[in-house]
């Protein structure tokens, strides 16, 4: 089922810090050699904090041969940090990582099957509260219960309390709704193709910000979306189909190899990049993440280069090595130059989901001094308040979005 696995990890990652200790102090891993970290903390989180084991067979029996230890360990836990309820066992986690688990559940409305205001009747007529449209973050912070508001940026995203699972709504099943952050929504909006352009999406699995760029195109022009990997590119198509998505090509292959002077790509004049990076913004307990937005400039026409990113790569399980950013580095300085030197390029958007400044300005920065002055950086958001690190002059136009800061995932 669907919710309650994702209630059921949710709640495991929440309560992650708290498993580890009782797992050490239990010696679990010790004792059963065999037993995958990250198996064992979904087993005791269910075992003792869940509504029992769902598992069969042999996981469940030898979780269970160590309940009466995990119990006591749990028990002795709360004695040292003097409190009472499980749920009070998180307060050191949530203060070493201030707003990590605090993010909000956006919902953006899909314009291409419904609007805004038919979605928010729906959802009062479930018996939700509408507040209006949010003045602050400090009123989506404040969220509780069954009330949601209108986002104080993006017209189309609706905001709910960080809890809220629609994967079940009729909503969310029929396409009238996506489930996607509000950072990974800016992308798309910023880049704002008009109705009827050509636009790439240059790294476009698993598929929000595409159907997000069609919604913008009222289904009016032409979407290249690329990809590498067959099976995403398989789920992108059903849910682009799900979302009412027409007008786009899908492609199994490498950006790089795309020919800028292929004919078929001589009207486009919007990419959306979203290339591979190490994914520290979605770590929990990150600092301020990096969202960065570049505006370019070109032939007398503006020309962007926004930024806003979803992971192509297994997120990391540690800080990646300076090797490792230098690499991701490179290739993203590579990515970026290749898809600005499509002819007719207006405006495009770079984005990532890292902290790292390499990721991030040091390669804006790169590429515009590559490009010369051919593309300019546009501060195309001021009301943004969250803004590049002052890594070159003009880097304040590029932008950031952290959970502590704007709510939202670590995005640039």
């Amino acid at each position: 089922h669907v919710r309650q696995l994702y209630a059921l990890v949710s709640e495991t990652l929440r309560y992650s810090p708290v498993l580890e200790k009782l797992l050490s102090s239990a010696a679990l891993l010790q004792a059963e050699k065999k037993l995958p970290p990250h198996l064992a903390k979904v087993l005791v989180y269910d075992l003792l904090f869940g509504k029992g084991l769902k598992c069969g067979g042999r996981w469940k029996a030898l979780a269970r041969r160590h309940r009466a230890r995990l119990e006591a360990e749990l028990a002795r836990l709360k004695v040292q940090q003097k409190v009472s309820r499980n749920e009070d066992l998180l307060a050191p986690a949530q203060a070493a990582s201030p707003g990590a688990s605090q993010v909000p559940r956006y919902v953006r409305v899909n314009t291409l099957k419904t609007c805004v205001d038919d979605v928010i009747d729906f959802f009062k007529r479930q018996g939700y509260s509408y507040l209006g449209k949010a003045a602050s973050v400090e009123e989506l912070r404040a969220l509780s219960g069954k009330k949601f508001l209108s986002d104080l940026h993006l017209p189309e995203l609706l905001v709910f309390p960080p809890q809220m699972d629609f994967h079940d709504n009729l909503l969310y099943t029929s396409g009238h709704i996506i489930l996607q952050d509000k950072a990974s929504c800016l992308p798309a909006f910023l880049l704002g193709p008009a109705a009827g352009s050509h636009v790439i999406d240059a790294c476009a699995a698993p598929g929000n910000k595409t159907s997000h760029l069609a919604a913008i195109l009222k289904n009016k022009g032409q979407i290249f979306a690329f990809d590498v990997d067959t099976k995403r590119l398989a789920t992108m198509n059903t849910m682009l189909m799900r979302a009412g998505v027409t007008g786009f090509q899908l492609a199994q292959q490498d950006f790089l190899t795309v020919d800028p002077g292929d004919p078929q790509y001589s009207k486009v004049t919007y990419i959306l990049l979203d290339p591979s990076c190490s994914g520290s913004g979605n770590a929990q307990g990150s600092g301020c993440p990096t969202w960065s937005h570049l505006w370019a400039h070109g032939a007398g026409v503006t020309a962007a280069l926004p930024a806003g990113m979803v992971n192509r790569l297994p997120r990391e399980e540690a800080a990646p090595s300076a090797e490792r950013l230098q690499a991701l580095a490179g290739f993203q300085r590579k990515v970026l130059s290749h898809a600005l030197s499509f002819p007719a390029l207006r405006r495009l958007v770079y984005s990532t989901c890292s902290l790292h400044q390499e990721e991030n300005e040091d390669v804006v920065h790169a590429v515009l001094q590559e490009r010369g002055s051919a593309f300019r950086l546009v501060n195309a958001f001021p009301s943004w308040p969250c803004r590049g690190l002052a890594a070159f002059p003009g880097a304040e136009c590029c932008l950031r979005a952290s959970p502590a800061d704007t709510l939202t995932h670590g995005f640039f």
